[in-house]
C-alpha cells in the first residue's frame, strides 16, 4: 500500500507541476472568474501546505509549521516558485512514506481532523483524493481562462 500511495502522490504532483506550467499567460495563475474564489496559484499553495503538514510534519517529523490562511491568501506569487514549492513537497511526501511500516497504516493517523478517528491508510488515501480534486479544479480553471484568451 506504501508503493501504491507514493506512485500516487509522485504522479498527481507531477500532474498539478504540468497543470501550472501549461497556463499560457502566468498571470491567469491568480485570476478568479465568477463563482472560483480559488485561482490555480492559491490551490497549489493549499496543496502544498496540506500535503506538508499531514504527511511531512505528522508523519515525516520535518517541522513544517502550516500557515493556513495564507494558502488562500497570498497573490503572484511567481509560477516558477511554486513550481519549487511542489517539488520539495514530493520529496517531503517520499521521505516520509519509505520512512513508514506497513503496519502503520493500520495504526491510528495521530492527529484528530474529521469528526472521528481514523486509520492512517484512511486518512492518506483521503490526502491522495483531495490532491485530485483540486488537481481538477486546476486543470478546469487553467482550461476556461486559456480559452477565454484565444
Amino acid at each position: 500500500m506504501i508503493q501504491t500511495l507514493q506512485s500516487l502522490f509522485t504522479r498527481d504532483l507531477h500532474r498539478l507541476k504540468r497543470e501550472i506550467e501549461l497556463y499560457q499567460d502566468e498571470a491567469n495563475l491568480w485570476i478568479t472568474d465568477r463563482a472560483i474564489t480559488n485561482p490555480a496559484g492559491n490551490l497549489c499553495l493549499h496543496l502544498v501546505g496540506n500535503l506538508n503538514t499531514y504527511i511531512g510534519a505528522v508523519l515525516g517529523h520535518t517541522g513544517y509549521i502550516r500557515h493556513r490562511e495564507l494558502e488562500f491568501s497570498l497573490r503572484d506569487i511567481p509560477r516558477i516558485e511554486l513550481l519549487q514549492k511542489v517539488d520539495e513537497t514530493i520529496q517531503v511526501v517520499l521521505d516520509a512514506l519509505d520512512q513508514m511500516r506497513e503496519e502503520q497504516l493500520q495504526e491510528e493517523y495521530p492527529l484528530l481532523v474529521f469528526d472521528e478517528k481514523t486509520s492512517t491508510e484512511y486518512f492518506l488515501v483521503h490526502l491522495t483524493t483531495h490532491l485530485t480534486y483540486h488537481l481538477g479544479q486546476i486543470n478546469y480553471h487553467r482550461r476556461l481562462l486559456d480559452a477565454e484568451a484565444e
